[in-house]
């Protein structure tokens, strides 16, 4: 068995590129290397795992649980199953952070919902000045993120709990939330790897619900976590814009407005009190 024979056993079966990286984690190889040596012998360790892979991936499973890793704003993030994968969509709401976190001179800021620590790892690493704290419900997830802040140097504060909880009597000049907004029974659910990742973190899991559970909780508690002229921004689902600018307003923020991201959806809105 060789790298190219390799490749050729899981045409048909995956997508090629996701069979070459595949192949380029299973045996340490880089694109380069298939390219210039496609003949060199595949050990037999190495082929057992690639086939795994592609059987696993052909299942549907993502592939970046199946290599344990996936890259986000640059940055390399170590992901499994208790956490869902980075989507670069998320990376409006840490610009749009970002900047609210500029107009302070030491912001204090928290990240709702961590999962990865993605969002509190980069605010921590682009915004050194800011203390950084981050909750999660799901210890499992908290692992990973812990995990992510050590190798990637960043200085964040993690929280085990529900939202608000772990925070009783602490203010904040920004929170941020990637929370569930998936409607329970919604098909897209079922598509795109989905089925895999963590359904906690993807719904509110409310029968009948609107999938806007979790943020109605966030609105209504944020007024007590956040400092004069302290902001409140939120990663919601593209038809959710409208319901998230009216849930904002009746709480009493200011200027509660939705920002789309680089494919015009709606994705984050945001207010200030």
């Amino acid at each position: 068995m060789t790298l190219f024979s390799a490749l050729t056993a899981a045409k048909g079966q995956i997508d090629r590129l996701d069979a070459r990286l595949l192949l380029q984690y299973a045996t340490g190889c880089s694109h380069a290397d298939l390219l210039a040596r496609p003949e060199t012998p595949l050990m037999a360790p190495a082929w057992q795992q690639f086939a795994e892979w592609v059987a696993r991936r052909a299942a549907g499973e993502p592939l970046a649980y199946l290599v344990g890793e996936a890259e986000f704003r640059g940055r390399v993030f170590q992901v499994s199953p208790a956490v869902l994968i980075p989507r670069p969509e998320t990376e409006l709401l840490i610009e749009l952070a970002l900047d609210k976190m500029r107009q302070r001179t030491a912001p204090k800021v928290v990240d709702l919902g961590t999962g990865s620590g993605i969002v509190a790892i980069s605010l921590a690493l682009e915004c050194r000045a800011a203390a950084v704290s981050a909750v999660d419900l799901s210890a499992p997830a908290l692992d990973v993120a812990r995990s992510n802040a050590g190798r990637l140097g960043a200085e964040v504060d993690f929280r085990h709990g529900d939202w608000f909880a772990p925070l009783v009597g602490q203010c904040f000049d920004v929170i941020v939330a990637n929370p569930p907004y998936v409607a329970a029974g919604d098909p897209h659910l079922a598509l795109n790897g989905l089925p895999h990742e963590p359904q906690m973190a993807l719904t509110d899991q409310e029968a009948g619900g609107d999938g806007l559970a979790c943020i109605r909780r966030i609105v209504a508690d944020a007024p007590a976590h956040l400092a004069p002229g302290g902001w409140l921004l939120f990663e919601h689902g593209y038809d959710q814009g409208e319901a998230s600018r009216n849930l904002l307003t009746a709480a009493g923020f200011q200027a509660a407005s939705t920002y789309p991201d680089l494919a015009g959806i709606d994705r984050v809105t945001a207010g200030y009190l």
